[in-house]
C-alpha cells in the first residue's frame, strides 16, 4: 500500500463522513416526536460519524498504510450499520408505519444509496482494484447524475410553492438531469465499445456544463436561504449539503478529464 492510499482513504473519508453525519441529523428532524427509537438511532449515528470525521481529520498522508487500512475497516462498520438504518426508516414509510413523517421516501433511499457507495468505495480501497478509468468515468457519472437529479426535485418540494420561479428552475434542473442519466446508462450498455477517449470526453464536457449550472443555482439557493430572503421549509445545512454534493461531482469531472486527456483541471474547490 502507498501514500496514494492513504491520501485517497481519508479524502473519502472526510467528505462522506460528514455526509452521513448531516443524514443523521436531516433524517432526525423528519421524524415524529413519538418516534423516540427512532431519534436515538439518529442521534447515535450523528455522534459516530461525528467522531469519525474528527478522526480522520488527525491523520496526515504521511500515516502508515496498514493504519488507515483498518481505520477503513472500522468505518466500513459503521457505515454498514447507517445503511441498515436507512433501509429500515425507508420500509417503515414504505409500509405506511410512520404516519406524518416528513422524510420523504425518496429522500431516505437517496441517502441509503451514498452510504452504500462509501461502503463500496472503502471495500475497493482496502482490497487495493479501483474500478479502471473507463470504468469508473461512467461508474461515477451514473451515480452522481441520479444524486443531482434527486436533489433538484427535493429542492422543488421543499421551497414554498409560492416561490413560482425557483420551483420551476428546480423542475427544468430535474428533467435536464433525469435526461443526463439517461444518456449515461445508455452509454453504461454500451460498453467496452463506448469507451472511447473522444466519447467519454465529450460525455465528462456535457455533465459538467449541466453541473456547473445546478451547483450556481444552490449556491444561490443556500444563499438565499440563509439570508432568509426566500420562502422554503428547506433547512440552511441541507441547502449547503447539497451544494457540496454538486462540488465534489464537479471535482471528480475534472479529475477524471485530466487523467484521460491530459487537460487541465478546471475546478479547484475541494474538500
Amino acid at each position: 500500500m502507498s501514500n496514494g492510499f492513504v491520501v485517497r482513504s481519508l479524502d473519502e473519508i472526510r467528505f462522506w463522513s460528514r455526509i452521513m453525519k448531516e443524514h443523521s441529523l436531516f433524517l432526525k428532524l423528519g421524524f415524529r416526536c413519538e418516534d423516540t427509537q427512532l431519534i436515538s438511532e439518529a442521534n447515535h449515528f450523528y455522534s459516530t460519524f461525528e467522531a469519525i470525521e474528527s478522526r480522520a481529520h488527525t491523520f496526515d498522508a504521511g500515516a502508515d498504510p496498514q493504519t488507515i487500512q483498518r481505520f477503513n475497516l472500522e468505518v466500513h462498520t459503521a457505515v454498514s450499520h447507517i445503511w441498515a438504518f436507512k433501509r429500515k426508516v425507508l420500509g417503515l414509510i414504505l409500509q405506511c408505519q410512520l404516519p406524518g413523517q416528513n422524510n420523504f421516501p425518496l429522500l431516505v433511499d437517496h441517502t441509503s444509496r451514498e452510504a452504500f457507495y462509501f461502503r463500496n468505495r472503502l471495500e475497493q480501497l482496502n482490497a487495493g482494484r479501483l474500478d479502471p478509468l473507463p470504468d469508473a468515468i461512467i461508474n461515477e457519472n451514473v451515480f452522481f447524475l441520479r444524486i443531482m437529479a434527486d436533489h433538484a426535485k427535493f429542492i422543488g418540494h421543499l421551497l414554498d410553492p409560492s416561490e413560482r420561479k425557483l420551483v420551476d428552475q428546480a423542475r427544468q434542473f430535474s428533467e435536464e438531469f433525469d435526461q443526463l442519466l439517461f444518456q449515461a446508462r445508455d452509454i453504461d450498455s454500451m460498453r467496452p465499445q463506448s469507451q472511447t477517449v473522444p466519447l467519454l470526453d465529450q460525455f465528462l464536457d456535457q455533465n459538467r456544463v449541466s453541473v456547473k449550472s445546478l451547483r450556481d443555482f444552490k449556491k444561490t439557493a443556500r444563499d438565499l436561504i440563509e439570508a432568509c430572503r426566500i420562502k422554503s421549509i428547506i433547512h440552511p445545512l441541507l441547502a449547503d449539503h447539497v451544494f457540496r454534493e454538486a462540488e465534489r461531482f464537479l471535482f471528480i469531472i475534472d479529475m477524471f478529464e485530466n487523467t484521460l486527456t491530459g487537460k487541465p483541471a478546471q475546478n479547484v474547490y475541494f474538500d
